[in-house]
């Protein structure tokens, strides 16, 4: 993972491996509540278990560097907008209710935020772009579509589109029904592991990251400019 020096109010992004994140000094399902461990213990795997409670000990993580506490004070809820359960759904901070935060995983990767403005990260294995590639059509604006199928690997190109919009959704600004009239096409499909790419969508920042150790994509969104930051500890 990669830190790069930005305006310290900025929303935070923190991407790594689960195991790492679970090695960190401050992770264990302590920190989880009843809600959370019943919902690890219905995964039918362990690796799903694990990927759970990693995305959700990360984005606590997150946030406690945020507010300069430590994650065993970070009370993390979500709440599903459609059903009104409280085992999935938009994470939220009831004790910070300035604070907002988001979190994603994939196999074996988890990604989270924590901002004082709305934001949104996403993160996908490039191993699944083509099974996620499927929907392209149905996510993609025309200029997009054209873009992508036209990139030398029309897979990679794909995925990174939609981690982006994976983010919109998070932040509120799109849903699944209206990805295809969103057109993020003067957006670079390209983008190397290294440094991260910040660019701008509207009212919009944007941050794409490739991850160099699992090839993994990278994307956040918020009202303010995002910034990578070193959470997950390695010992």
């Amino acid at each position: 993972m990669t830190t790069e020096a930005q305006d310290q109010s900025a929303p935070l992004v923190a991407v790594a491996s689960a195991d790492a994140v679970l090695r960190h000094p401050e992770a264990g399902e302590h920190l989880l509540t009843d809600i959370e461990r019943a919902r690890a213990e219905r995964f039918r795997h362990e690796s799903g278990r694990t990927d759970y409670t990693a995305g959700h000990v990360l984005v606590r993580l997150c946030a406690a560097r945020l507010l300069g506490v430590p994650a065993v004070e970070v009370v993390l809820a979500q709440e599903c907008p459609d059903c009104g359960l409280a085992d999935h759904g938009k994470p939220y901070l009831p004790d910070h209710p300035g604070v907002h935060v988001s979190l994603s995983h994939t196999s074996g990767v988890v990604a989270a935020g924590a901002g004082y403005q709305p934001v949104g990260v996403d993160v996908e294995l490039a191993a699944r772009s083509g099974s996620l590639r499927a929907v392209a059509r149905r996510v993609l604006a025309p200029a997009e579509l054209a873009l992508v199928e036209a990139a030398p690997e029309p897979n990679r190109a794909f995925l990174r589109q939609w981690v982006r919009k994976e983010s919109l959704i998070k932040i509120g600004r799109a849903t699944l029904d209206t990805l295809g009239r969103i057109d993020l096409s003067a957006l670079p499909l390209d983008v190397p592991p290294g440094a991260p790419l910040h660019s701008r969508h509207e009212d919009l920042y944007l941050l794409d990251w490739t991850d160099p150790e699992h090839g993994a994509a990278v994307a956040a969104v918020s009202t303010a400019s995002p910034r990578i930051v070193e959470l997950a500890a390695a010992g």
